[in-house]
Formats: structure tokens, C-alpha cells, sequence
């Protein structure tokens, strides 16, 4: 009974000791993102200060209103939504089904083509830069959305990749059951695979709102007219004009920008940590 006690004890004693170094480490972490939010709140006198001031006296809740009159950031943010979007929907059309087949159809070089798609992976996107430029500006799609959505709809490797490993984790029976009970194999995708996905969907879903939210080299390739740049680019605009004498507008609009991330990753990270998991537990 004692050892037990004392076991548990040591038990409480080493948990405790996790949870505090954990705290202070998200702590830490967590300093540039309250340094953002206290500038983006401070006035512009409060800024320069030496030493600096975290919390402001007044809470300047205008910068948001003030930064954004100074550039269009709602049609940015509008621009950056319809590709955003567009790029998931893509993905989810494209990739799922790709993964599916490689996971569960079989086909004489099967193996191969997956080995061929995952070495796509190991191409830097610098080397296919200017050759990819070059097909779009032929296309006539430069200045426009399209190079921007549309490769969303051919699939993405490591999307293809990870769903694939999350495919073979589905007991083979679901499948056999399915098919007895009359699905063909897009019914067994549609009924059994896709439901039963959820952590890994919303895996792809994050990755690929994070990729094309924060993406700044493609828009700043492909994107020439002013009313058609995203958030990345207004923000880089916005720095050169402005963000050496207007810091607390600067963070004002950059945490404007990175909010939609945060949120969405708050309230998916369950099944985005859930679908990480999982997607290694099989090759």
C-alpha cells in the first residue's frame, strides 16, 4: 500500500513538472504573438518607447479602422478568400480520390506510379518555377486567379500521401460488406472512406487554408493588378509605405490577417492532431 502511494505521489510529482514546463515554453512561444496584439493596440507615441511598453495605457481599438483606409484590405481579404477557398475545394475533389485508388484499387503498376507521384516531392518548386511561368503566361492565365486554384484540382502529393495512409488504416471488411450489399467503388469511397475520414479531411483542410492564406512568391509572380493582390502582398506593400513609422497599423493588419488562421486551427486541432496520428500508423 505504501509503495503504491508512493508511486502515485511520484506520479502527481512528474505531471505537475510536464504541465509547468509546458506552460512556460508556450509562454515563451507565445511573446511575439503578445507583442503583436499590444502594439497593434498601442498609440503611435507608445510605440517608440524606450524601455518598451507591453500593456498600453489606452487601448486603441482604431488602428484596425486606420490601416485599413489606408489600403484596400477588404478587397484583398476578398481576393485572398475566393483563392483560398477555391484551393480547398479543389483539393478535396482531387486528392481523396487519387489516395483512394492508390490505397484500394488494384492496378498493375500501381506501386510505381505512387512512387513516381511521391517523387514529385523531392522536386524543389524553384526548379519548375520559370517552365510552370512560362505554360501559364502561354495560357493567357498570368494576371489572373487561375494559376493560383487551378493546380488545387490536379491533387497534391503529400495530401495524397497522407490520405492514402489514412485509407489503409479502414478495415478491408467495411469494404467487402459494402460491396456485397451492392456499391461499386465510388460507393464504397462515398459511403464507407469519406465518413470515416474526418481527421484526415481536416487535416488537408488546414494545410491546404494555411498554404494558399499565407502564400506570398505565387501571388507575387502571377498577380500584376493592384485590385487583384492578396493580404501577403498588401501587407508588403503596406511595410514599404508604411511600416517604418506606423508599426502599431503594421500589426494592426498583420494580426487581422493571421486571425482566420488561428481560429480555424482553435477549432479543428482536435481532428487536425487526430489525422497527424493516425496517417502514421500504417505504410
Amino acid at each position: 500500500m505504501e509503495f503504491m502511494w508512493t508511486k502515485t505521489r511520484r506520479r502527481i510529482a512528474l505531471d505537475t513538472t510536464d504541465y509547468i514546463l509546458l506552460i512556460l515554453l508556450s509562454m515563451i512561444i507565445l511573446i511575439p504573438v503578445f507583442w503583436m496584439l499590444s502594439t497593434a493596440l498601442k498609440s503611435d507615441s507608445e510605440v517608440f518607447l524606450f524601455p518598451p511598453v507591453w500593456i498600453p495605457e489606452n487601448l486603441h481599438w482604431n488602428n484596425f479602422s486606420r490601416a485599413f483606409a489606408f489600403l484596400p484590405f477588404g478587397r484583398y481579404f476578398l481576393n485572398t478568400s475566393n483563392i483560398t477557398f477555391s484551393a480547398m475545394i479543389g483539393q478535396f475533389l482531387s486528392s481523396p480520390l487519387v489516395a483512394y485508388a492508390f490505397a484500394r484499387l488494384r492496378a498493375r503498376g500501381k506501386g510505381i506510379l505512387f512512387t513516381l507521384v511521391l517523387s514529385t516531392m523531392m522536386l524543389p518548386s524553384q526548379v519548375t518555377m520559370i517552365p510552370v511561368f512560362v505554360l501559364f503566361r502561354m495560357l493567357g492565365w498570368v494576371d489572373t486567379f487561375a494559376p493560383l486554384i487551378v493546380p488545387n484540382f490536379f491533387g497534391s502529393a503529400y495530401f495524397i500521401f497522407l490520405l492514402r495512409q489514412f485509407f489503409l488504416t479502414i478495415s478491408p471488411e467495411l469494404s467487402d460488406a459494402a460491396r456485397i450489399d451492392g456499391c461499386g467503388y465510388f460507393g464504397v469511397f462515398a459511403r464507407i472512406f469519406l465518413p470515416l475520414s474526418k481527421p484526415a479531411l481536416a487535416t488537408m483542410a488546414i494545410f491546404t487554408f494555411m498554404w494558399n492564406w499565407n502564400d506570398f512568391m505565387n501571388p507575387l509572380i502571377y498577380l500584376s493588378s493592384s485590385e487583384k493582390w492578396t493580404l501577403t502582398l498588401g501587407l508588403s506593400r503596406f511595410t514599404g509605405m508604411y511600416g517604418m513609422t506606423a508599426w502599431n497599423l503594421l500589426m494592426a493588419t498583420t494580426l487581422a490577417t493571421v486571425l482566420p488562421c488561428i481560429t480555424l486551427f482553435f477549432f479543428a486541432q482536435r481532428y487536425f492532431i487526430q489525422g497527424i496520428v493516425i496517417t502514421g500508423v500504417k505504410g
